[in-house]
């Protein structure tokens, strides 16, 4: 049964549908205006709305029409005349109405469409929740992406939450780490301890060892009484430190000593004390090339890299960034006085082939902006910033300054290889005959590629035909 609005200036055509629908089963409203309707639906929801065509005032019953659209409702609205003309009929089912119907009609007509648009709501109910199951085997904690490389990283979480093993996390900035970081402890046997999280590059030197270690009273001047450092703040827990490779090379020694001995020692104490905290530590540099030019220690960087979680950057992800719009949308229209159900077919397009330099934080800023200027219920391309695809074309190597210290060639073609292969592969599907076919390449190729690259996880089903 469903709730509905009746809308007619005429008080026996009110007080005809009204009992007829109560016979029904449903909760019936009514209003002998457009102007007393849209005032009505602003405070109330309603499954159906059955609207006079002409009625006096300012608002008709295509302007009843045109108001719940505007209002972003879901609600279905069949509009009623005795005056029918084809170009009305048309105009009210191309703003959207359900269904027209001519007076007199008949009660079994009125019930069969009622029927049917609760039938058609009750369709498009349950296809959101089938959507919002399914973005559910999208999400780990507060982290999204159906993209296979992200799969990869849920499934490498799953196997190594619980573990005391020390973790790297490495990416651009704006991909998600310290996300990632908080899901390994919260999804982990940890998750009743705290989780204390450290930018290395957010804190001076001097004031660093005293944050991490803890100080006893009169250690140093300002030393009025003792203090517990973040380490110990996270035994029994995690401790995150963000962008590991701003530490300094004294401090990196105090670190490693941590690591090995499980053991801290407070400036100016003379014991040691014990810990059992799990680290895990993030960097959106390149610490192998930091080891090689001596600007962190190797014996540090090999304690700490243990795992390596690598983060891919938004733009070798595309297949998420539908998914992860949605989400920032739901997150920042909540309390808006105004609905927002969308985006429109083109501001979805704009979204999807821009390249994102700031990555997953970028995106979130531009959804925000977005919904905060949003006039109708679906964000328009004018309501995002104007952004220019920067990604160079296939095969045009993107615009580098070389380093003075020299690159590794072969890693760097390795990952742009992995890169091109694994965007192919979420644009086809996963179906392995059809990316062969976008990179150009044969079936035997692709196979041996992703053989090399560490990405065959083969299912016959992804074939479409055999290999011949």
């Amino acid at each position: 049964m469903g709730r509905i609005l009746v809308v007619d200036d005429e008080r026996s055509m009110r007080e005809f549908l009204a009992i007829c629908l109560k016979r029904g089963g449903h909760e019936v409203t009514v209003a002998d205006s457009g102007d007393q309707a849209i005032s009505v639906l602003g405070t109330q929801a309603f499954d159906i709305v059955i609207t006079d065509l002409r009625m006096p005032g300012e608002t008709d019953g295509i302007g009843v029409l045109e108001a719940v659209k505007q209002l972003g409702l879901d609600t279905e609205v069949v509009v009623v005349t005795a005056f029918a003309t084809t170009e009305t009929a048309l105009s009210a089912m191309k703003k959207g109405a359900y269904d027209y119907l001519t007076k007199p009609f008949k009660v079994d007509v009125i019930n069969t469409v009622i029927d049917r648009a609760l039938e058609k709501r009750s369709l498009v109910e349950a296809n959101v929740a089938l959507r919002e199951q399914v973005a559910g085997r999208y999400r780990m904690a507060s982290i999204i992406g159906k993209s296979p490389r992200m799969q990869r990283i849920f499934d490498l979480i799953a196997k190594i939450q619980s573990a005391k093993t020390s973790v790297l996390i490495t990416g651009e900035s704006g991909t998600g780490k310290e996300l990632v970081a908080r899901a390994l402890h919260t999804e982990g046997t940890r998750s009743e301890a705290e989780f204390v999280a450290v930018n290395c590059g957010a804190i001076p030197d001097n004031l660093m060892e005293s944050e991490l270690f803890g100080h006893v009273k009169g250690s140093f001047t300002g030393a009025m009484s003792d203090k517990v450092g973040l380490i110990r703040r996270a035994d029994k827990g995690t401790l995150f430190l963000d962008e590991i490779g701003e530490l300094s090379l004294g401090l990196q020694v105090k670190l490693l000593r941590v690591l090995q001995e499980r053991t801290v020692r407070p400036v100016g104490g003379e014991t040691e004390v014990e810990v059992d905290v799990r680290v895990v530590a993030a960097t959106n540099r390149e610490l192998e090339e930091e080891v090689a030019r001596g600007a962190f220690r190797s014996d540090l960087y090999y304690r700490l890299n243990v795992i390596e979680l690598r983060l891919p950057p938004l733009r070798q992800r595309q297949t998420d960034i539908a998914l992860l719009a949605e989400h920032f949308l739901t997150r920042h229209k909540a309390g808006l006085p105004r609905e927002i159900r969308g985006f429109s077919p083109e501001a979805r397009k704009h979204l999807e082939q821009y390249d994102y330099p700031g990555n997953v934080r970028e995106l979130e800023n531009m959804i925000e902006r977005a919904v905060t200027l949003a006039d109708g219920p679906l964000i328009e391309v004018a309501d995002l910033p104007e952004r220019k695809t920067t990604t160079p074309p296939l095969g045009v190597a993107a615009a580098t300054v070389f380093p003075e210290e020299g690159i590794d060639l072969d890693r760097m073609i390795a990952d742009f290889e992995r890169g091109i292969v694994e965007q192919a592969m979420e644009r086809a599907g996963g179906v392995r005959k059809r990316a062969a076919g976008l990179l150009g390449i044969s079936f035997r190729s692709l196979r041996y590629r992703l053989a090399k690259l560490g990405l065959d996880s083969h299912d016959p089903a992804t074939d479409e035909t055999s290999d011949k």
